[in-house]
Parts: structure tokens; sequence; C-alpha cells
């Protein structure tokens, strides 16, 4: 019987999902609603941004889809519109026709003015999120290249999860003389030149792209807009650093939240292993990593925690 009704209430709960998205579609296009400082959670694929993203939307106080919004965006901004050169969306797009088509999605979605935002392309597109809405938070997930890397090599070998959007891709893709088939994750300028190169190089690349990037574009936020967490120190003690973010995008960080927190990484999100730091040191693909690690050594070493460096 108890099963029984689990399944009525949650039947009920979907259709009342519906029913209230659907209303709020019909009412939206009259009334004036604007989104209110939205959280963008970026960083590189496999990063940790997920944990991240999960946390926040946690949160009663925000809005979330509770899953990654590429699709939204990439049909907001179709990348054959952008000859599939890169993820990223110009900040010359941010208009207000943008600005209203995006804040009716996650309101009509959500029911929230204030929302959490995350998939694993946004970090390329910092410039146009902080045009479309100036008041906009950013949460930006670093983690020590070695596993990184580890868990991009891995992440590739999941294609039918990260690269089912790069069907359509005008490429072939011939990665490790052709065991990669699928480009997966993301496109940052210079793809092209890695569609026969080894797997450790492109993800390597793919680390770079998307850090460099992200560390470019924190020049032109405000500081008391972007906050930034280490993967490593996120893992350490979750109630302390959690906290240290929520406070900072001024989200109340309640009770529910600190238990949540508390045991957050006992049931982790989508993860391939233990959740640990240095694991790439104990991985089979150790020779592969220690060939690239000299192609990242020109990030901002001071921003992505030369965690590595500092634990060998």
């Amino acid at each position: 019987m108890n099963q029984l009704q689990e399944k009525i209430e949650k039947t009920l709960k979907h259709y009342q999902k519906l029913v209230s998205i659907k209303a709020r579609s019909l009412a939206s296009p009259y009334l004036n609603i604007k989104l209110k400082q939205p959280i963008f959670v970026i960083g590189c694929s496999r990063s940790g941004t997920t944990l991240v993203y999960k946390t926040f939307s946690e949160s009663k106080y925000l809005g979330s889809l509770q899953k990654e919004t590429h699709d939204f965006w990439v049909q907001l901004h179709p990348l054959s519109e952008r000859n599939w050169d890169s993820h990223e969306i110009e900040p010359e797009s941010a208009g207000d026709k943008d600005r209203e088509i995006v804040t009716r999605f996650f309101y009509t979605q959500t029911g929230k003015r204030r929302i959490v935002d995350k998939n694993n392309q946004n970090g390329l597109s910092v410039p146009y999120l902080y045009r479309l809405f100036p008041d906009a938070h950013f949460v930006y997930i670093k983690r020590n290249p070695g596993d990184n890397i580890d868990s991009l090599i891995k992440g590739w070998n999941k294609a039918d999860e990260f690269g089912t959007w790069a069907d359509e891709l005008p490429e072939d893709i011939a990665i490790d003389n052709g065991k990669y088939k699928r480009w997966c994750f993301f496109l940052a300028e210079g793809w092209r030149q890695l569609t026969r190169s080894t797997i450790e190089e492109v993800c390597a690349f793919q680390y770079k792209a998307m850090n460099k990037a992200i560390l470019s574009a924190k020049k032109t936020i405000p500081v008391e807009q972007w906050h930034e967490v280490s993967y490593e120190a996120l893992i350490a003690d979750p109630v302390e650093e959690f906290k240290r973010l929520f406070d900072g995008c001024s989200v109340p960080f309640d009770q529910a939240m600190q238990n949540h927190c508390r045991s957050v990484l006992n049931k982790p999100y989508n993860t391939f292993s233990e959740i640990g730091v240095e694991k790439w040191k104990k991985s089979a693909n150790r020779d592969r990593i220690e060939r690239v690690l000299h192609m990242v050594y020109d990030l901002n070493q001071d921003s992505l925690d030369k965690v590595s460096e500092n634990r060998c």
C-alpha cells in the first residue's frame, strides 16, 4: 500500500508541476518578470560543477531545472550558425530579445525569479551571460589538472552520455587512431586541429581552453559577484566551503542546507570512481597524463591551486 501511495503522490506532483508550468507560460507574456541575481556555475567538465550545481539546487530560495541546460542554450544560438567553431556565445548576442527568452524560460520552468544554472559549456560564455544579467553571480570550480584530465579521458569513453550533441558535427573524428569517433563535452576555438590527436592531447586542450576562458572573463566581473572554490577544498570540508559560497551569493545557508552538505559526499553525483585527490597517479591513464601536463603550465597556476605539486 505504501508503494502504491508513493506512486500516486509522485504522479500527482508530476501533473501539478506540468499544470503550473503551463499556467506560468500563459501568464508570463503579461508580467514584467526579471531574473534577480542568477547564479551560473562554471568550470571545466568533470571538475565538480555538478556537485556544486546540485547542492545550490537544493535551496528552497532558488529555482533550478535540476539538469544541465546545454540544449536550451544551443537552441537559442545553434552551433551551425557559428560554423561549429565553439560553444562560446559572443557577448554581442546579449540583447533584449535573448534576455526576455532566457528569463521567461527559467521563470516558466521553475516559478522563481532567482535561479541557478549549469552546463558544461557556459564557462566559455561568461561575458555573454554577464552582459545579459549584470547582477549575476558566477561560481567557478577549479580542479587540479591531473585529476581533471583523467576524468575527461574516462568521460570520452561514455560518448552516449557526453557526446550525443555532436551527432551532426560536420567533421570526421578519429582520435587515438579512430578509437574515439564522437566529440564529447564541448567545442572550443581550435578543436579542429585535434581531430586526429591522442585522447590525452584533446583533454588537455579542453582543460586549458575552458579554464583560460574563465580566468580571462574573471577580470571583467565585479569581485563581489565572483566566487571560486577548488574541488579539493570542497571535498575536504563541504559544509564550510558551501557556506562560504552561499554567503557570497547571498543565498541563506539554513539548517536544512547544512544537514544536506554534511552528507553530500555520501551519494556522489556522476562520479567514475571513489571521491579523492590525486587519483590520476594511480590511474591507468597516468603515463598519458604526464605527457601532456606541460600543455597547461602556462595557465594561472595560483588561481588553479597547484594542488598536485604541493602534495607530491
